[in-house]
């Protein structure tokens, strides 16, 4: 892949456990993607702004509080609201699969538990990119 995609990672809400995408943040900048790392406590509207800054290519959470329902729904509205349609919304933490479903319906892109292979969420997102992207 010539171009380098470009990925804006962030803990949105209260949430303080980083350890895990800082893990992830470092396996996409080794795998050759840019990585954009937000930190901790982002809100929708922060991280979407920082997705239109850094023309992303996609944004990846982290949501272990439990409030994914919420956060993925605001960031994904907010996204259409700007127009970033050709942006993949992927992520993970604790979800349950019903909620993964639902998630995917309002058109988050597949979604990541526990255990997932950090190889896995990088050919996800590299063939993602491939396909809806270049």
């Amino acid at each position: 892949m010539n171009k380098k995609i470009r990925v804006v990672m962030a803990k949105p809400g209260l949430d303080g456990h980083d350890r895990g995408i800082k893990i992830l943040a470092r396996a996409f900048r080794d795998s050759g993607m840019e990585v954009i790392y937000l930190g901790l406590r982002q809100t929708p509207e922060m991280i979407v702004n920082a997705a239109l800054q850094e023309d992303a290519d996609v944004i990846a959470l982290s949501i272990l509080s439990g409030a994914h329902m919420t956060i993925f729904s605001e960031v994904k509205k907010l996204m259409n609201e700007k127009k970033l349609k050709d942006v993949l919304l992927t992520g993970g933490g604790i979800i349950p699969d019903e909620d993964m479903n639902a998630l995917y319906k309002k058109g988050v892109g597949k979604l990541f538990g526990p255990g997932t292979s950090v190889d896995t969420t990088i050919e996800y997102i590299e063939q993602w990119v491939q396909t809806n992207r270049l």
